[in-house]
């Protein structure tokens, strides 16, 4: 799950990103909203929340929210703000915010409200991505193989395999460029080296192959990638 955070205090926005990762988000971290507005219009990187600050150098939280229904974007957007009156909480709404947290606030409510937040999303994930004969276990972070024989089998994943196997489960035989990979996968800030996408491939098609699940993924030269599964599971 990525997260894109528009905070301008330091601190602040230090203490939400390094809670957030110990719950596995993938977090943009930028303190300028016309900055934000760049990363939100940037086709290739898909935002599962958005956390916006009210008061932001260059455009204001309220103002992206704004920005972002008016072009029909349904991103669920928590708003942080030391304005506490019933007026304040009610232009953040009529903006277009999902939910609306007063500063200061402790972290276990930061992601409580975004675990609801992504509930009452209509994007909101189940439990379980099947795609072929792979299974997603998002609870255990793992995936289940079932192989000919309808065995099945499950394979523990590190976090990063996890999110590398869950990108292409959601786009099934379609191509899928190393420059998309690292967009979706990667945090903008983390200037990933230029054979990471290799490199993870390696580790996780090792893992599926060790498993019996093998060469699932294909490698279209000049291209990019593509997951391509023809056994469905019965």
């Amino acid at each position: 799950m990525r997260v894109l955070l528009v905070e301008d205090e330091p601190d602040l926005g230090t203490a939400i990103k390094r809670t957030l990762h110990q719950e596995k988000y993938l977090v943009d971290w930028v303190m300028d909203g016309t900055e934000a507005w760049a990363y939100l219009e940037n086709r290739w990187t898909q935002y599962t929340l958005a956390i916006f600050d009210w008061m932001l150098p260059g455009m204001s939280g309220l103002e992206l929210c704004k920005r972002l229904r008016s072009n029909k974007n349904p991103l669920p957007v928590l708003i942080l703000t030391a304005k506490d009156s019933m007026a304040d909480k009610v232009a953040g709404l009529d903006a277009g915010a999902d939910d609306y947290l007063v500063k200061p606030f402790s972290m276990a409510e930061l992601l409580a409200r975004l675990r609801a937040l992504q509930r009452r999303s209509p994007h909101f994930q189940s439990p379980e991505l099947i795609v072929g004969n792979l299974t997603l276990d998002y609870g255990n972070s793992a995936v289940v193989f079932q192989n000919a024989t309808r065995e099945k089998q499950v394979i523990p994943l590190t976090n990063k395999e996890f999110q590398l196997l869950e990108y292409f489960m959601k786009h099934p035989n379609q191509i899928v460029t190393t420059e998309q990979i690292r967009n979706q996968l990667w945090e903008v800030s983390a200037e990933p080296a230029s054979n990471v996408v290799a490199a993870q491939m390696r580790l996780l098609r090792r893992k599926l192959a060790s498993s019996g699940c093998e060469n699932p993924i294909e490698t279209l030269h000049g291209m990019g990638y593509r997951l391509k599964l023809t056994n469905e599971p019965k």
